[in-house]
């Protein structure tokens, strides 16, 4: 037996659908196996707050061993796990090809699984994740949603916190009034029919929080892509179900997946590139729904030709050259590698991007934000989100640069939101950006 593997980390599809998977007897004997597993290596104790809360409640056993430790105390240790995947990806020597088979992400989804079979998971919890539904509602009157979200809110953030649990100083995204999938081709720049890559068709999965949130990310990428002769479109027949796998509803995310990839597949046959905008959903598109579905070909097909935007732009720079046009920034740039960027397997796409720009000024970090999708608004979770991505707010208040990005715009507020807790004179950002938006920025738009 190796002390660990060296090959490449691979997954195995995940067999929610065997009765076996909710059997509580058996998840048991899984925990405690994985769970002594990680008692007796430690490596992911930095990571999250997943694993120093599991290794605090063997410590502080009778035994200091697994063998005391009551299966009622594992609840707290799964709850802290925000299937970031990084202990997976980047810690863990016993993950598959090695025979210890450990993958904790996918165990902790298939307890919280079990929890959401059972009726466990809060009513409300589950509410505040129907992005489309919120979205739709919210894009009627974006104004008062946005003034009731605001932290300092003295009314309604205190009484959210009572009703929601979502922590009253916690930021929470903005609305818009016009979302993504409504921009006419009129919105569009003209495509620029002698870029070198002229002749590319690519289609936009717009995500949930482009579609809602934040547009500009769509609209900076359309006329990126615009400029570099892509010929592009918005489509966004659903959220890709992140929220919901984060509450264990896997017949949920299923029943999305086989929905959006049969609505996909005449793109995808049509030799069109899908971009996803925001990590987690690239993730989810990639990897995360042919898990949930191997055998479902729509959901092969749109996996194989899914590419994180970030991704898609490098491939143009590397295979046919980029537009000219791109000119120095008036400032420098943080950059936050997302969590879910990484756990593509796809390298610092985002860093390779923005070193393209001309004299750029430019800080990487890929350490978590410790933001965790919803998980870190939540009143129980907001504290020790913020502790978790302290690291990353230091170094990004310590670097001074005019700009803060991140593939993953709830990171980057989150990291903003932590640099503003640092005591201490200095001016910061005012607002955070998409890398995709740095890159529009630098081509003059």
């Amino acid at each position: 037996m190796a002390e660990g593997s060296l090959g490449a980390p691979t997954r195995h599809p995940i067999p929610w659908q065997d009765p076996s998977f909710h059997d509580e007897a058996k998840l048991d004997d899984e925990l405690r196996r994985v769970f002594d597993i990680c008692h007796g290596c430690r490596r992911c104790f930095n990571l999250c707050d997943s694993f120093p809360r599991l290794f605090d409640l063997i410590d502080d056993s009778e035994s200091g061993e697994l063998d005391t430790v009551e299966s009622t105390g594992f609840a707290p240790v799964v709850d802290a796990c925000t299937l970031c995947d990084m202990c997976f990806l980047t810690k863990c020597p016993y993950v598959p090809p090695h025979e210890f088979n450990l993958d904790f992400p996918h165990l902790m989804l298939r307890y919280r699984s079990m929890q959401n079979a059972k009726g466990e998971i809060p009513s409300i919890e589950k509410q505040m994740t129907e992005t489309d539904r919120n979205g739709k509602l919210a894009r009627l009157a974006p104004g008062l949603c946005n003034w009731v979200s605001k932290e300092d809110n003295g009314v309604t953030r205190p009484l959210m916190e009572r009703v929601l649990g979502v922590h009253r100083e916690a930021k929470l995204p903005k609305f818009t009034g016009k979302s993504l999938d409504q921009f006419r081709q009129s919105d569009v720049p003209a495509l620029n029919t002698s870029a070198p890559a002229h002749g590319r068709k690519a289609v936009i999965y717009a995500t949930c929080f482009a579609n809602y949130n934040n547009p500009e990310i769509g609209r900076a990428a359309l006329q990126v892509l615009a400029k570099n002769g892509v010929a592009t479109e918005v489509v966004y027949p659903s959220c890709c179900g992140m929220p919901q796998l984060e509450h264990g509803d896997i017949a949920r995310v299923a029943k999305t997946a086989a929905k959006v990839a049969a609505e996909m597949r005449p793109h995808v046959d049509a030799g069109k590139a899908i971009l996803a905008l925001v990590p987690s959903c690239a993730l989810m598109l990639k990897f995360e729904w042919p898990l949930i579905l191997p055998d479902d070909e729509n959901v092969k097909a749109l996996s194989a030709a899914t590419r994180d935007i970030d991704e898609y732009l490098i491939d143009i720079a590397k295979t046919e050259g980029l537009a000219d046009g791109l000119q120095p920034l008036d400032g420098g740039v943080f950059l936050h590698i997302a969590c879910h960027s990484r756990a593509q397997n796809i390298g610092q796409k985002s860093t390779e991007l923005l070193k393209l720009i001309p004299e750029i000024d430019l800080n990487v970090q890929e350490r978590c934000s410790g933001h965790g999708g919803s998980w870190g608004v939540m009143k129980a979770n907001f504290e020790t989100a913020l502790k978790v991505g302290k690291p990353v707010a230091r170094q990004a208040r310590k670097a001074g640069k005019t700009y803060i990005a991140s593939g993953c715009p709830l990171a980057a507020e989150h990291i903003l939101q932590g640099m503003e807790r640092i005591e201490g004179e200095a001016t910061l950002p005012t607002q955070t950006d998409h890398p995709i938006q740095i890159f529009a920025r630098a081509y003059g738009f």
